[in-house]
């Protein structure tokens, strides 16, 4: 067992205090988003001052054979602690076979790594698990293109807004969506999110769906006031997370995490296509052509015992979580034949195998390698993340 240290990543949106608190360190004054703990190159975590993607080059049994046969020498789990004061952008991320070719085109079109334009930061895919220390807000995929239409109706929207949001009551399928949202993310103007702000500050304090879609349109204002995008957002289903539900957003949906506290795990990639609510880069007809555009619903992912840890259900072949609420009788840490990346995120816990053992405390992070059989105890929520299973 081996202690890691992750990378702060500093973006607009994070929070000023909640990472530092976790980790025991001094805020900076400025915002910290997330904290990576993983072998992405952009951003490995270290062992002692080295960076965990050369550390599995030099040491693969770590990794374990078939982790190391399958992703071809690549640790395929990325981990984060995610603290978000104000929502992200609207974005999706890309399947395997979209990141392929997008990362070889841009490749090819020699657009550098660290250009704002390169959407492509790699060939992986993107699959994401978030799950929630702290109540956590979001939105993820498109709303029943049917309910889309009741809830603009019920503010009382004007012939001239129903004209944006018609081919969702006369088209069916996908292809409604993406016109609709294509027609929004091209408008220059604002009369048309101006004219839904109004009529949704009238009922932000309606105490059912209608005000929790309002809710959702002056949150948003808030941090991207008059954006035009906000429309396209009030299109998403909006979700809430207590602390210990976690939600599972397959590649090509459409989302934004709003606010709150959690542990992110996701396959080992930094591919993001942004689709509005930021000042970035928006490359619209690639996003077109990545995002879902079917209406789906969305619940927090099933769990399932697993010996005493909680194992999260997805259909991810990356990665694999569990979440151990610890106590003085130790447990077995699962997933003996992927190397595992364990995090505390309260109390203090010990782990042990038959050569050694460690303590850790609240932000303490370790690398367990394959075939180590660890048990673990103490007083402490543990998180573990290891390859598919």
């Amino acid at each position: 067992m081996l202690r890691l240290t992750g990378q702060i990543r500093d973006y607009a949106w994070g929070s000023l205090t909640a990472i530092p608190e976790l980790l025991g360190a001094d805020p900076t004054g400025e915002p910290q988003a997330e904290y990576w703990l993983g072998a992405h190159p952009l951003a490995p975590a270290t062992i002692d001052g080295v960076g965990l993607d050369r550390l599995f080059e030099e040491h693969p049994e770590w990794m374990g054979k078939d982790t190391y046969d399958t992703y071809d020498g690549r640790f395929p789990v990325l981990m984060k602690i995610l603290a978000a004061d104000h929502p992200l952008s609207l974005q999706a991320h890309p399947n395997r076979e979209q990141a392929e070719q997008g990362f070889a085109r841009e490749t090819r079109q020699k657009v550098p790594l660290d250009s704002p334009a390169r959407i492509y930061r790699d060939e992986w895919p993107k699959p994401e698990l978030i799950i929630a220390l702290t109540p956590f807000d979001g939105l993820c995929g498109f709303r029943d293109p049917a309910e889309t239409v009741g809830l603009f109706a019920r503010l009382g929207v004007s012939a001239k807004f129903n004209a944006v949001i018609g081919p969702l009551s006369k088209r069916k399928g996908s292809a409604a969506f993406a016109e609709v949202f294509l027609d929004i993310l091209s408008q220059e103007h604002t009369s048309h999110v101006d004219e839904v702000l109004h009529l949704a500050h009238e009922h932000v304090d309606d105490d059912d769906d209608l005000g929790e879609f309002s809710r959702t349109a002056m949150e948003l204002n808030r941090y991207f006031p008059h954006d035009p995008s906000i429309l396209a957002a009030m299109m998403l289903n909006r979700i809430h997370l207590e602390p210990g539900q976690g939600l599972f957003l397959p590649t090509r949906t459409l989302h934004s995490y709003l606010s709150g506290v959690g542990i992110e795990v996701m396959a080992c990639s930094d591919n993001v296509l942004r689709g509005g609510l930021t000042s970035k880069y928006i490359n619209v007809d690639e996003l077109i052509s990545v995002v879902d555009f079917t209406g789906c619903t969305v619940a927090p992912v099933q769990t399932t015992d697993d010996e005493g840890f909680t194992r999260y259900l997805t259909p991810a072949p990356e990665f694999t979580v569990w979440r151990g609420e610890l106590s003085a009788t130790p447990i077995p840490v699962p997933a003996t034949a992927s190397a595992r990346i364990a995090l505390v995120v309260d109390g203090e816990a010990h782990l042990a195998d038959d050569d050694s053992s460690i303590d850790l405390g609240t932000g303490d992070a370790v690398l367990i390698p394959a075939g180590h059989q660890v048990g673990a105890a103490g007083s402490a929520t543990l998180f573990i993340s290891a390859a598919g299973a």
